[in-house]
């Protein structure tokens, strides 16, 4: 079973467990997911189906999971963004700033859903952006090639793993805003993955 198909099938053993949120944001109204409410479930589960999670902090915070059955590897990725602690010690806004990233690196690995803090709060208490934006032109984000890459390569390895229409279908709906973008920034790369997708729809409904 490829990295892939493991980290898949832990998303869905997490899905199906009971972890519950216990922090609450007293201000906005609203309940989040603390380390101590997943990472133990999610441990479990990593041994069970043969991964295992590790986050270090370079230039970027990442969050690599190995299979630990053979090479395979994936690689999620932030930027690092210090918390802010006015009042308290360096080395406790060092330690808030980790537990955010492992946090928020987790939360993307594992797909785990969470209520939009920034849309929660009400309107006066929004954060304004630091820069006023004058253009009213929509950007699209520049992607550099090599992420496209790999997003294509591990689509086409999982893809082969499907076992039916419906999954296939819905992995790449699941995956759907970065196959756009995908589409915008390179788009030949974009036109084999697209063929290839079809070729297995072809070969189910064979």
């Amino acid at each position: 079973m490829s990295v892939y198909k493991k980290l898949q099938k832990a998303r869905v053993l997490l899905n199906e467990s009971s972890i519950k949120k216990s922090g609450k944001n007293k201000f906005a109204g609203y309940e989040y997911f603390e380390l101590g409410d997943f990472i133990p479930t999610i441990n479990a589960i990593f041994d069970k189906v043969g991964l295992c999670g590790v986050v270090s902090f370079n230039e970027q915070a990442t969050l690599t999971v190995f299979d630990t059955d053979g090479d395979g590897q994936i690689v999620f990725a932030t930027p690092i963004v210090y918390a802010e602690n006015a009042k308290g010690q360096a080395i406790q806004s060092l330690g808030s700033t980790h537990t955010y990233l492992r946090r928020y690196l987790w939360l993307m690995a594992m797909e785990i859903v969470e209520n939009d803090s920034v849309d929660s709060l009400p309107q006066q208490d929004k954060p304004k952006p630091a820069i006023e934006v004058k253009s009213v032109s929509p950007v699209v984000p520049v992607v550099p090639t090599e992420n496209f890459d790999a997003l294509a390569s591990m689509m086409i390895e999982f893809g082969a793993t499907c076992e039916d229409l419906k999954e296939l279908s819905s992995f790449w709906s699941h995956n759907k805003s970065e196959i756009d973008a995908m589409k915008k920034v390179n788009p030949e790369l974009f036109k084999e993955l697209q063929t290839k997708f079809a070729e297995y729809k072809a070969k189910f409904k064979e």
